[in-house]
């Protein structure tokens, strides 16, 4: 058996298990399908994958699939974006690969054609810097932000700016992240809005962690926290994430 096989029967198995965990009584019957995309260098992705699987089936029933490709390099292409119907099949896809040196823009369209169609996505760390070697915009406008470098490891402070959306209003006043990585933000594309932000303790600017974007007709969730597994072992972290994949899906309000 491949692979990929071994984690489709894994993950059939263990969707049964998470349909049964929703305590959101008014979600809809049906389980959200779930696309979850990992891979690539510097993260214990297995570990993210299990933390936010887990997470995300306190609230919803979720079928996930889980694909890991690309090896743990900076530079792949993945077999899974060469069926042009890669993402037909989901409600939400979740981008938590690093391949910063991938540079084609026939590859790059390709994953983005599908969102801008119109499937919804959540887009966690990394997925930020993947495909920043490349010269074509097409990724950074579908994630809504532009970075192309990262502060130090730190705990950073995090301010709601838009405390009254449903992805970050019950996130406290206060919170501090587990020490993490800030991204720098070049740009925040006209699709996006805010929804959290931090300051940078080396130049003293604020920069979104936490942010809503419009691509053609998808909803688009972005966070640049979740480089440790001190983060996605927080349960404030897991919990607006997990609410940002669910406003993705159509499951909270705008």
């Amino acid at each position: 058996m491949s692979s990929r096989a071994l984690v489709a029967l894994v993950l059939s198995v263990f969707a049964v298990v998470v349909s049964g965990c929703s305590t959101t009584a008014s979600a809809p019957s049906r389980p959200i399908r779930a696309l979850l995309i990992t891979g690539g260098c510097c993260h214990n992705y297995a570990f993210q994958s299990a933390q936010l699987t887990n997470a995300v089936g306190q609230h919803a029933r979720v079928e996930w699939t889980i694909v890991n490709e690309g090896g743990t390099g900076t530079r792949a292409e993945i077999p899974l974006y060469g069926d042009p119907d890669w993402a037909k099949h989901y409600d939400v896809v979740v981008h938590n690969e690093c391949f910063a040196d991938t540079r084609s823009p026939g590859y790059i369209r390709k994953i983005t054609a599908a969102h801008r169609a119109g499937v919804p996505a959540v887009v966690i760390h990394c997925a930020m810097h993947t495909y920043r070697a490349t010269d074509v915009d097409d990724w950074r406008e579908f994630l809504g932000v532009t970075s192309r470098r990262h502060d130090h490891m730190s705990r950073y402070p995090v301010k709601k700016v838009s405390p009254a959306h449903a992805i970050v209003k019950g996130m406290p006043d206060n919170w501090v992240t587990p020490k993490d990585e800030l991204y720098i933000i070049e740009k925040l594309w006209p699709g996006a809005q805010a929804l959290a932000t931090s300051v940078s303790e080396v130049d003293g600017k604020t920069y979104p962690v936490a942010w809503i974007n419009r691509y053609g007709k998808a909803r688009v969730f972005g966070t640049t926290y979740g480089h440790s597994d001190e983060t996605f072992s927080d349960p404030v972290f897991l919990e607006y994430v997990s609410r940002g994949l669910l406003w993705s899906a159509g499951r909270l309000p705008e």
